[in-house]
């Protein structure tokens, strides 16, 4: 269950990142996305990277 919870969790980073990157105008790949330049997904990308965070957390602290 560590594993599988450390997995998911780079994978939501890594997801949220690039929304908030993306939702900033820092990142225009893929080209056809339809989250450029938009701000809210700088919030829905830092709000998956932080849950992200929180499963990281979870699979560190479960036995």
């Amino acid at each position: 269950m560590r594993l599988l919870f450390t997995i998911a969790g780079v994978l939501c980073v890594a997801m949220g990142g690039l929304w908030f990157l993306q939702g900033a105008g820092i990142v225009h790949w893929p080209a056809s996305s339809f989250m450029l330049d938009i701000r809210i997904w700088m919030l829905w990308g830092g709000l998956l990277a932080l849950f992200g965070l929180m499963l990281i957390g979870w699979g560190r602290r479960r036995r």
